[in-house]
Formats: C-alpha cells, sequence, structure tokens
C-alpha cells in the first residue's frame, strides 16, 4: 500500500505554473541567451571547452567533428547530437560569425542556407582567437561546477579576453525573452573598451566615436544612425542593411547591376531566385538577365537590365520589394547576474571589463598563491644546501621516508612542504651551480611576488594589465571594418515607369462590368470581342498603360483602376469581373462611364449628375484613390431612393455651358461655374424642378462653338445651337421639341463639332450599338420636329448617345 504521508493534493494551476517556471528558468539561464561577460550560450562554451580539454586546439591537427561532438554530449551537453552540431557548425561560418570560433575543415554549409557535410566527414578545431578565450582556464580564473553527471567539472563562463558578445554577436528565443544582438569590429570595441577603462563616466556620444555601428560579416550598408542609438542606450532599436551595388555600363547603351555584398544573414540563392522571378513575372520592366558569379573570388550577383532601362529605378524596387534591403532590429538582451537584462553599448562594455578585472584579479591571486609556495619551497632548499652534511646525515639515519620527513622538521624547523621538497631532491642538483640557480630563482620570485601584490592592491596597476591584454588582443586579430554606416535612412521612391513596361494597349470596359486589356495585335488578329449578348462596351479606346482609369457606375460609385492592373487577355476572351476584386457592388450595378487619365495630377473636376436633377462639381483631388481601392469603390455621389448617375463629365475649365436634358423634352442650361464644388459624398445641388413622372436621360459640357445633338427613343434627331437655350431659371425651362409631336422621349445628347460631320453612336435597349453621323449643316430650331435618322428594331428602343469611340492605331 502507498505511503499517504507522501501523497499532496494540488491545483493543476499550481503544479503546471510551477513546473512551467523551473523550465523557463532552465532554458532563459541555459539553453537560449548568451552570458554578458564571454557572449556564449551553454551549448557553446560547453563544445570550445571540450574542445580545449581534449587538445583539439588551432596549433594541432584538424580532428573529426563527430568526436568533438561525442565529447560535448558525452561529458557536458546530454542533448541530440544535431543541435550540438549545428552550433559548432555556426561558429565556424565566416559570414555568420565576425570572428569565427571553429576552424572547420569540409563542408560547413553556404551563405546559400546549403546543409553542412555530416559529422563524420568534416574536421574541425579550435580557431586562434578561441585560444584567448581559454587561456587563463588552468588558474582558477573562473567557477567551475560538477557537469550532469558528477564526474567532471566545466567553466560557468570562459575567462574570454575578447569581448565576444558585441564582436560576435547573439540571437536566440527562450521562454518570454528573445535575443538579437548585432555582431561588431572588433578594433572599434577593444578602443571603446581602453576609452572606458580611463573614463568611467564617458558617455555614449564619447563611446561611438569608436564604434560606428554593428559591422556585419558579410558587409553591407547600414543606414539609421538613430536606431544605432537607441539600441546603444536602450538595447533597442532599428536599422536599415542594404546590399552594396554598383551600377555598370556596357556596350550598347545598356547597363548591369553587380552586387557584391549583402545584408546579414540573407539567403543569396533565395534572392537570387526572387529577382529572377520578378523578371519572368515582369513585374519590374527592363531586366534581361540574372545569374549569380560568385566565385572563390569574392561574391557577385549580376542583374543584366535592358537597353534604355532605367537602372536606378529598378534597384530601388529591388531594395523595396527583395531582401536587398531588410530591417534588423536589436535587441540586446543577455543574461548578467544570473537574469535576463536588455544591455546598451556602456553597459555591455562595462561589464566585460568588470569580469576582466575580475578573472585578472582571481588569475593573479593564484599566481601569487603559486610563487610564495615556490619560493618557500627555494627558501627551503637554500637552507638545506648550508646544512647539507647535516641533513644528509639525518636523513641517511632515518628509518622510512616519513621519518626522514619528520627528523628534518623536527630537527631543524623545516616545514612539511620544505621537508617533502628535500627528500625528493634528485643528487645533481646538490652542486655549487644550483645553489647560485635557487638564489637566482628566490629573486625572481620576490619579484614576481612583489609585482602580483601590487596588482592585487593597487586597481591602478591591474588596469593597466588590463589595459595592455587589450592592446594585444586588438594588434593580433583586429581587422577593417567591412560594413558601411550611413546616418540617415534612404527614402525608396519606386517610379511606375519602372514597374510597368510602357505601351500602348486596348482597354474595354462593358456596361456590365467587364474589364480586359489586351495588346493591339490581339486587337486586330480578332473578329470577336467577347461581349455578350447583354452587354456592351462603355468604354472602348487604345491608351498606354501607364495611364489611370476613373469607372463611374449607376450607383454613384467610383472605381479606379491604373490600365495595367487590368486583366490582360486576349481580346476574343470576355475579360474580368471588376466585382472579383471590388466588394459591395450591387447585382444591378452598371458602369456609366469611364475616363482615362495620363497621371493624377489634374486640377480638373468631375461633372455629376444624377436622373432626378441633383447636379454638383467634385475636384478631380477629391477622387483621388485610396489605399483601398483595389478592394471597394469609393463614392463619387450620393444617389437618393431609385435615381441612378446618368452622367458623368470631366472639365478641365469652369468656361464650359452644362445642358440637362429631361426624358420628356426640357433643357436646363447654366454656366458651369454656378455648378456647386461639393464633396464626393453629397448628392449635390438641384437647380431646377422636374415633373414627377419626369427624369434626366444626360448632360452635356459645351463650349461657345459647340452645337446640341438630340435624339429621342424612336431614332430621331434634332441639332440645336444651345445659344437658342436661355439660361435656366424656374420661369425659362425650353422644350427640345414641339407641342405637335407625340409623346416620344428624349433618349440622349452629344455636343457635336459646329462644322462637319461628328460621328455618333446611339446604344439601343437590346444591347445594340448603331454609329451615325450628326451633320452641322442640319442645324434646327428648338421648334423644329426631329427627323429620322436611325432605324431601331421592333420592340427596341435608343437609350444613349455618346461619341463614337474606337480604337485608332
Amino acid at each position: 500500500m502507498a505511503d499517504e504521508s507522501r501523497i499532496q493534493e494540488l491545483s493543476l494551476e499550481d503544479v503546471m505554473g510551477e513546473r512551467f517556471g523551473r523550465y523557463s528558468k532552465y532554458i532563459i539561464q541555459e539553453r537560449a541567451l548568451p552570458d554578458i561577460r564571454d557572449g556564449l550560450k551553454p551549448v557553446q562554451r560547453r563544445i570550445l571547452f571540450a574542445m580545449n580539454e581534449d587538445g583539439n586546439t588551432f596549433e594541432h591537427a584538424y580532428r573529426k567533428s563527430a568526436k568533438a561532438v561525442g565529447n560535448v554530449m558525452g561529458n557536458y551537453h546530454p542533448h541530440g547530437d544535431s543541435s550540438i552540431y549545428d552550433a559548432l557548425v555556426r561558429m565556424s561560418q565566416s559570414w555568420k560569425m565576425r570572428e569565427p570560433l571553429i576552424d572547420m575543415n569540409g563542408n560547413n554549409g553556404s551563405i546559400d542556407n546549403d546543409p553542412p557535410a555530416a559529422m563524420r566527414y568534416t574536421e574541425a578545431r579550435l580557431s586562434k582567437i578561441a585560444g584567448e578565450m581559454l587561456s587563463d582556464l588552468d588558474r582558477q580564473a573562473v567557477d567551475m561546477v560538477l557537469n550532469f553527471d558528477d564526474t567532471r567539472y566545466e567553466p560557468t563562463v570562459l575567462p574570454s579576453r575578447v569581448p565576444n558578445l558585441l564582436v560576435n554577436g547573439a540571437s536566440g528565443i527562450s521562454a518570454g525573452y528573445a535575443t538579437e544582438i548585432p555582431p561588431h569590429n572588433l578594433g572599434e570595441i577593444i578602443s571603446a573598451l581602453i576609452y572606458l577603462l580611463a573614463h568611467p563616466a564617458a558617455s555614449l556620444e564619447d563611446l561611438m566615436q569608436f564604434v560606428k555601428g554593428p559591422d556585419f560579416p558579410t558587409g553591407g550598408i547600414i543606414q539609421g544612425l538613430d536606431g544605432i542609438k537607441d539600441a546603444y542606450t536602450t538595447g533597442h532599436g532599428k536599422i536599415y542593411i542594404r546590399a552594396r551595388t554598383e551600377i555598370k555600363k556596357l556596350k550598347a547603351s545598356k547597363q548591369q547591376i553587380e552586387i557584391t555584398e549583402l545584408p546579414y544573414e540573407v539567403n543569396k540563392s533565395a534572392l537570387v531566385a526572387k529577382i529572377d522571378e520578378i523578371r519572368v513575372n515582369k513585374d519590374v520592366n527592363g531586366i534581361s538577365e540574372v545569374r549569380d558569379d560568385t566565385s572563390r573570388e569574392g561574391l557577385l550577383i549580376v542583374i543584366e537590365l535592358a537597353k534604355d532601362a532605367d537602372a536606378n529605378g529598378i534597384l530601388n524596387y529591388l531594395f523595396k520589394k527583395t531582401d536587398l534591403q531588410v530591417a534588423y532590429n536589436f535587441n540586446m538582451t543577455a543574461i548578467a547576474h544570473q537574469r535576463p537584462v536588455s544591455v546598451g553599448l556602456k553597459q555591455a562594455l562595462a561589464a566585460f571589463l568588470e569580469f576582466r578585472k575580475e578573472v585578472i584579479y582571481r588569475r593573479t591571486d593564484f599566481d601569487l598563491k603559486k610563487a610564495q609556495a615556490r619560493q618557500h619551497i627555494v627558501e627551503g632548499l637554500i637552507k638545506m644546501l648550508s646544512i647539507l652534511d647535516e641533513v644528509v646525515a639525518t636523513i641517511r639515519a632515518s628509518e622510512s621516508r616519513k621519518d626522514a620527513k619528520d627528523n628534518l622538521v623536527k630537527k631543524f624547523d623545516f616545514s612539511q612542504a620544505q621537508a617533502e621538497a628535500i627528500v625528493t631532491l634528485q643528487l645533481y642538483r646538490l652542486t655549487n651551480t644550483d645553489v647560485t640557480a635557487l638564489q637566482q630563482e628566490h629573486d625572481q620570485l620576490t619579484e614576481q611576488i612583489n609585482e602580483f601584490n601590487l596588482i592585487l592592491n593597487e586597481p591602478r596597476e591591474l588596469n593597466k594589465v588590463l589595459k595592455k591584454e587589450l592592446q594585444e588582443i586588438d594588434k593580433s586579430y583586429s581587422n577593417p571594418r567591412k560594413s558601411e554606416v550611413q546616418a540617415e535612412v534612404a527614402q525608396l521612391k519606386i517610379k511606375t515607369s519602372v514597374m510597368i513596361a510602357d505601351e500602348d494597349v486596348v482597354v474595354q470596359i462593358t456596361k456590365n462590368g467587364y474589364a480586359k486589356r489586351a495588346s493591339f495585335r490581339s486587337y486586330k488578329a480578332s473578329d470577336e470581342n467577347g461581349l455578350t449578348d447583354d452587354d456592351y462596351a462603355v468604354y472602348l479606346a487604345k491608351v498606354n498603360t501607364l495611364s489611370h482609369l476613373f469607372i463611374f457606375t449607376n450607383k454613384g460609385n467610383m472605381i479606379y483602376r491604373p490600365v495595367h492592373e487590368l486583366a490582360d487577355t486576349k481580346w476574343k476572351d470576355v475579360g474580368e469581373h471588376l466585382s472579383q476584386e471590388i466588394s459591395g457592388l450591387a447585382p444591378d450595378e452598371n458602369i456609366v462611364q469611364v475616363f482615362d487619365l495620363p497621371d493624377l495630377k489634374g486640377q480638373g473636376s468631375f461633372v455629376l449628375t444624377s436622373s432626378d436633377a441633383f447636379i454638383k462639381q467634385v475636384s478631380q483631388q477629391d477622387l483621388l484613390p485610396t489605399k483601398y481601392y483595389r478592394k471597394r469603390a469609393s463614392k463619387a455621389i450620393t444617389i437618393k431612393g431609385d435615381n441612378k448617375l446618368v452622367s458623368v463629365q470631366l472639365a478641365a475649365t469652369q468656361d464650359f455651358l452644362a445642358i440637362m436634358a429631361s426624358q420628356k423634352g426640357y433643357l436646363y442650361k447654366f454656366p458651369l461655374s454656378e455648378i456647386a464644388f461639393m464633396t464626393a459624398k453629397s448628392s449635390g445641388g438641384k437647380p431646377a424642378k422636374i415633373g414627377k413622372k419626369d427624369a434626366i436621360v444626360a448632360m452635356a459640357l459645351i463650349s461657345n462653338s459647340d452645337l446640341l445633338a438630340l435624339m429621342n427613343d424612336r431614332g430621331q434627331l434634332k441639332i440645336l445651337n444651345p445659344l437658342e437655350i436661355p439660361i435656366s431659371t424656374s420661369d425659362t425651362v425650353q422644350r427640345a421639341e414641339t407641342i405637335f409631336m407625340s409623346d416620344d422621349l428624349i433618349a440622349g445628347m452629344a455636343a457635336i463639332a459646329d462644322k462637319g460631320k461628328t460621328q455618333l453612336q446611339a446604344l439601343t435597349s437590346d444591347n445594340q450599338v448603331i454609329d451615325f453621323f450628326a451633320n452641322a449643316d442640319n442645324l434646327g430650331r428648338l421648334d423644329d420636329d426631329f427627323k429620322r435618322k436611325v432605324k431601331v428594331e421592333k420592340n427596341s428602343m435608343i437609350i444613349k448617345v455618346r461619341l463614337k469611340q474606337e480604337v485608332i492605331d
């Protein structure tokens, strides 16, 4: 039966909380975060220590990586071999470590993110600079603790002479904490350490005279001095790293972009593939070839450009859309006094100096005790030589080794240590020469002891030792900076012409909302236009891919589309319906008018008219596209009830007259300048009253020389001079038909030239488009009859009149 006294009743929340707390503490302190003193995670420290213990150092031959991994796993790090090997490999990769700590022979991966060879194939040893991190281990410079199975001792921290935390940086994620410390230049860090040692109250500005910023092993250009200052102050900041590029001119007006340095930790092969994907998809115009020319001589990616391509524009596009430029976020978290803390530059430097002072003090104290112990032995040997015969006689008279030691201590006042040294002394050491050597050794030891005491008791002397060691590291290992630091972050402005091929295409927008673009070649080669029986083209024109389309619907919405974003199809295809991208369109929503504009800088106005006689002007700038234009339409005018938007005109100036025509033949004329500018969401003003059973069917903007063509629903035409129509007030509304005519309805109206023929199109209720000419010579009067012009099929009627749309080559 179980011992009930050992059974505890605990809540699940308490148990889980306590266990996870223990686990979190472990992975924070013992796995993912580096120590602020030596800059190493436990697995890295154990790899270096185990290889040093095994004599696998830079001055010896390489040994199999599998042996190093096995020693670490079996003696110090009871985890999977893959995690140990991954850590070992990373410490050998010159594109990830500013100063590699492992010298590996064999395939240790690549900047293309190729995996390293298996550990049974590669060989490794400590690098020379790694030896500087282990040099004082045998002098009790750091604390040693038992390993996981209490069979060996391992250091809690390496007595590193190298400021590894900042030089090689660190990256890791643990429970609730993460770290991202960039690499730095060894020479700059040591200069800052020496300055801080002499000036403990130094400011960040003082230290940044030496440390310009991170120094990545892959080079590149760092932008954002403010981000560096933030990181060095608080431990958190943001910078941008961009590749080092050069634009070179070739023959025949061609150019190529050469990339020789990449941002830190960017996968080169993935980057090349991404740029080539941009080329294939023609996301940017002008890239003819992308190739990786990297060799033993160095990294080189070549982007060949088409003739007369905009090299700077393409490069800006690639900076923005690929990893040629990346953001780097500092998160300088390290373990200090068993706790994770965010550190700035000065805190990290000061922590290393404090650590090195402690190491030098403990090392010197060890050396002092060792020198004092040796001096004590030497003093005993010198004393022994002065009474050599008596000592020899005493030893010969003794019964055993222990008895000899005891007799020497009792008779000549030797210490136990001195007596042990005497009885183990070899006979050849009893010469006169050896007496002189012992005296010289004693003098040297006295000098060393005095020096050690001076270092231990005088902080200034200890600082001198520290400075000298830093200077030695600087002289032996420092090298020029690889990354360039620029104060400002360059603004990436991408020209539209860079992303889009500058070419003319044929665009069609239909009443039902189908949009497409096709090459002129496809347009000419096909007799079909993709229209369904219940549809017709509201807009058909040859336009440039850099143009902008403003598409207005009968519900008062405006849809913006750059021409290059329209579906690129064959001309015989129906195209893509606007509702596939635009949400919120009504089932009965139709396209009324489409405008193509060369740019978005126009200062004109859109004149919008609804069927219930509301009219307004909206500034072109008020209808500019928003960032959500791909997903939803903008409101151009608010339509009341069951009414609809019947006309939209674009006015470059205010020198026009606006004429509205009602279904029952009334005309309303106003100077455009009297029509108010309103916001896009307003309904507009109502300058004239119309009958309850009447509706506005058309609105035209005319100049002083234009004529007006009116057509009724049976296809009969009348041409008027707008000057005959007085400016409308409530008392001067004119009809456009005689009182003797039947109840035919006005279908449409258009402004035409005052001379010659103007080609128009009549749209019928059964979606037919009928071309016809309006001749200015047939000018009539207000009370003239309409004359038959267009033949309309039975059960069909004219519903709209417009200028003819055609594609001109």
